[in-house]
């Protein structure tokens, strides 16, 4: 075949394709090549031929073929760019993905259009692959292209607005080079914006301090981006809410997060990072139960703020409302939990207070709560501090064997670190080993002076000790007094304190004091209660003993504050009100329905009422509940007398004559 015989076949093949003729542009292709085995056009032809007979392997084996010998054409390569594009091309996205890049650079010095198509087509490609990074590359080429040509700002600024758009999920991946190209992508499209201030420019600025705040290493940027913001949107209060939830993330608040949160607060008394960044500033100056009051509002109002649960969860534990500092750190916990690129730092602080408060909660389940908790913190094992909480807890759960070894790990490897002898001292407290206990507390005292907890541990080990060490003022006294100076939440240091000064000092009135400030800071603390209450009665002011227990029945719900109820009713009795006596001793019943001495002292209710029937029932139930009770079975009696149950009565006077012979009522009834 001639080279004008060759020209004439490859022609013939170009028209069969043309007329859809596929197989007689094959015989014709398959002609040349007999002739000419590296014919670049007939392989090309082949390519196409068989692409469109559904024969995909023998059509890009021949565009492979063509690009084999000519590398630098382009028609082979866009036969096989239009031949990966098929619907039917599986797994083929990398391999296109290198076709569109050798398209891009045949393009370059020529077809600037065409160009722009394939540039487009293959940032759609890696974006459906979610490769972002080369996404934001090759968009960047593509808007450098534009530039060159003297592309109008309007055009390059949705060029920029296109690209933030595709990197907008990005963030996920915590790759720091495409997070350069996505905030360089916004800044360009801020610069480029034609209405400064507008509408448009705001949203655009909102986004890329929302993006700026996801990146922790761009606090600078962030916090540049909300000041020039407010420049130039003065009105606006998003800035200021960033930078505030930014602040409170950071940890403790300077003066410029301060005035930030006033600022916000100035112009929004209802912004929920404002509350919460007001919340915050209120537990750094020790006012706890603001902080609990403005985080908890401030809560309810935004949901962008894990970390203040933490905050509250603090404020929680320091005025010992423990279980309610567990629900929080519960809550901190869960929105970090889904929160991108959660800050692992406040996660590990989150778990390890949590293990605290539970350990403080005491008891067997709150222990293996706790341990589960401290299992979960990223390289808890190298925490001594975290190791004594461990130690706590084991303690609790009552596996002293573990908890000694990690005491005498820690006292070894931390000698001076103060909750290494404290875990000691709660060790040896917890076996009555007093003497041992009291060095290691004074020990950790001694490197934690400003502790509350150890001087109130101190100060129970003097009073279990000894009478002597119980009565000296230098001993227990002296350090319940400093654990409530230290703690003014400490409830049990109160209680304490009323117990020394009743008991040893003989001070009631002193005694009344502490009782009753210990029940105001927990009031389910019904032994500090009970001792107020009854100390008022021997200092002759019934006024704050009613006073108290009002306070306690009005707040109490069903079956609950069974003492309050029954002091109230003792009350009402001895006064001449059998009426209100007997709704609060049934009040007290609902509590603890097998109280026999309750039910005792509600059949005398009813008596003095006149219910002689209810108070016979009364009776006969405290009997029934405990036998050894004579002066119910002998009110029983005398009931059914008054009530003409004679047979009945005198069966009951012999019943009790039988037990005690000399028993005066009943041989009198």
């Amino acid at each position: 075949m001639s080279n004008k015989e060759v020209k004439a076949a490859l022609k013939s093949a170009r028209d069969a394709i043309r007329n859809k003729e596929y197989k007689e542009a094959l015989k014709h292709c398959k002609a040349v090549l007999k002739q000419e085995k590296n014919n670049y056009n007939a392989w090309v032809f082949i390519g196409l031929a068989a692409a469109e007979l559904e024969q995909p392997d023998q059509a890009k084996g021949a565009y492979k073929k063509a690009i084999e010998l000519e590398p630098n054409l382009l028609l082979a390569w866009q036969g096989l760019a239009n031949l990966y594009e098929k619907p039917n091309q599986t797994d083929v996205k990398e391999d296109l993905a290198d076709v569109y890049q050798k398209l891009l650079e045949l393009y370059k010095s020529g077809d600037k259009q065409k160009w722009c198509d394939v540039c487009n087509k293959l940032v759609e490609l890696y974006h459906q692959e979610k490769k972002y990074l080369e996404v934001a590359e090759t968009w960047q080429k593509l808007i450098q292209m534009k530039q060159e040509e003297g592309a109008e700002k309007a055009e390059l600024h949705q060029l920029w607005k296109k690209m933030i758009q595709l990197l907008k999920d990005s963030t996920r991946n915590q790759d720091n080079k495409t997070e350069q190209l996505l905030l360089t992508a916004f800044q360009h499209a801020l610069n480029s914006a034609d209405t400064v201030p507008g509408e448009d420019h705001q949203n655009l600025y909102k986004d890329f301090i929302h993006y700026l705040s996801k990146f922790p290493h761009e606090a600078a940027r962030l916090e540049k981006a909300c000041n020039d913001m407010m420049a130039l949107y003065p009105t606006t209060s998003y800035p200021l809410e960033v930078l505030c939830l930014h602040f409170v993330h950071s940890g403790a608040l300077s003066e410029e997060a301060l005035h930030c949160c006033s600022r916000l607060l100035e112009m929004d008394a209802s912004s929920g990072p404002g509350i919460i960044g007001f919340g915050v500033k209120c537990l750094q100056e020790k006012k706890y139960k603001e902080a609990i009051k403005s985080l908890t509002e401030g809560l309810q109002k935004t949901n962008q703020c894990p970390v203040a649960w933490h905050y509250l969860a603090e404020a929680q534990v320091k005025i010992h409302k423990h279980r309610n500092a567990v629900l929080s750190c519960n809550k901190a916990l869960e929105a970090l939990g889904i929160l991108e690129g959660c800050n692992l730092w406040w996660k590990n602080l989150a778990l390890q207070l949590k293990a605290e408060t539970l350990v403080r909660i005491g008891g067997a389940d709150a222990a293996e709560e706790a341990i589960k908790a401290l299992e979960q913190i990223v390289n808890a094992s190298s925490g001594p501090v975290v190791s004594a909480i461990r130690g706590q807890a084991y303690l609790n759960k009552g596996l002293m064997d573990q908890a000694s070894k990690i005491s005498q790990e820690l006292l070894l490897s931390h000698p001076d670190l103060a909750e290494s002898h404290a875990l000691e001292g709660y060790i040896h407290y917890s076996l009555k080993n007093y003497k041992q206990a009291e060095r290691s507390f004074l020990n950790a005292v001694e490197r934690k002076p400003k502790t509350a907890e150890y001087h109130q541990y101190l100060g129970l080990t003097y009073w279990f000790m000894s009478d002597e060490t119980k009565k000296n003022k230098g001993k227990a006294l002296t350090h319940f007094l400093k654990a409530a100076k230290l703690d003014s939440y400490l409830g049990s240091a109160f209680f304490y304190l009323g117990n020394y000064y009743r008991d040893i000092a003989g001070d009631k009135s002193r005694a009344r004091g502490c009782y009753r400030k210990a029940f105001e800071l927990d009031e389910m603390d019904e032994e500090s209660g009970t001792a107020a209450v009854d100390l008022s009665v021997e200092l002759g002011d019934m006024d704050t003993a009613l006073s108290i227990l009002n306070d306690v029945t009005e707040k109490a719900s069903p079956g609950t504050a069974k003492w309050a109820w029954l002091h109230r009713g003792l009350y009402y009795l001895s006064n001449g009100q059998p009426s209100q006596a007997v709704a609060d001793l049934q009040a007290a019943l609902r509590a603890d329905p097998k109280d026999s001495n309750c039910w005792e002292t509600l059949g005398e209710a009813y008596l003095n009422r006149g219910s002689y029937s209810t108070a016979l029932k009364s009776f006969r139930r405290a009997s029934e509940l405990n036998p050894g009770l004579m002066y119910s079975i002998y009110r029983a009696a005398a009931l059914e007398q008054i009530l003409g149950k004679y047979e009945n009565a005198i069966a009951t006077y012999q019943q009790i004559l039988k037990t005690t012979e000399n028993y005066l009522p009943a041989l009198k009834g």
